[in-house]
């Protein structure tokens, strides 16, 4: 008979109907995450609503005060002085048409795309190819916005976007097992927070519902929503 592995008798321990506390799940699951590679430690969040109705999408934007462990990489369309100052803030990639020509030729390796409202036009033919990846710009989202620059630098330093799936779930990493349990709880908190600030007017009954943390490789552990600020 096989030796079970140090994750499998750590697995078999664990009760799939307890709900931890934010932090004693943060550690169990640093913990379980042994994979070779920096797990992403992530977050799965039940809403109360259905995002089929306009008044009930839950959408936003999120700066995590510890960053996301990943590297963004981040493309603009600009032009003249917005493109230099987008290039000088550190973007991967700015450009017009010729950038546009890129991403139809299949060229998406972007976690963000940035534009100013006056390029639109332009970037407004890439919704079939930007659309399907969350990758279309939106001024509510500020990703389209004269302020370039900032765009670029927030994104860099750990701005997510969050936007609730069909069932009514959020999905996002807050962060990676390296990261010490202060960090990821700051991370936690903060993007618990947006999401709660993000209530729809649609949204009746208990906004908050489930709260799931878990690692890339890792199982799920349920959360106490008592131990979730402003649940």
């Amino acid at each position: 008979m096989a030796k079970l592995t140090k994750k499998a008798k750590s697995l078999a321990h664990l009760d799939a109907d307890k709900l931890y506390g934010v932090d004693e799940a943060l550690k169990t699951i640093k913990e379980l995450a042994t994979a070779k590679f920096d797990e992403t430690i992530e977050v799965a969040l039940n809403l109360g609503v259905d995002p089929r109705h306009a008044d009930q999408m839950v959408r936003g934007m999120v700066s995590l005060p510890a960053g996301t462990g990943k590297e963004m990489k981040v493309a603009v369309f600009a032009r003249a002085d917005k493109a230099a100052a987008a290039t000088a803030a550190g973007a991967d990639k700015v450009g017009a048409e010729d950038l546009m020509e890129d991403m139809l030729a299949g060229n998406l390796d972007y976690d963000r795309v940035i534009a100013t409202p006056d390029m639109m036009g332009i970037v407004g033919r890439l919704g079939k190819t930007l659309g399907p990846k969350g990758l279309m710009p939106n001024p509510k989202l500020g990703t389209v916005t004269m302020d370039v620059a900032e765009a670029v630098k927030a994104a860099k330093a750990g701005q997510v976007e969050f936007r609730v799936e069909k069932q009514g779930i959020i999905h996002s990493g807050i962060g990676k097992k390296s990261f010490s349990d202060a960090d990821l709880r700051k991370n936690f908190d903060a993007l618990v927070d947006a999401v709660i600030k993000s209530k729809p007017s649609g949204s009746k009954g208990k906004y908050l519902r489930k709260v799931a943390i878990s690692s890339s490789m890792g199982p799920g552990l349920k959360v106490n929503l008592a131990d979730v600020a402003g649940a």
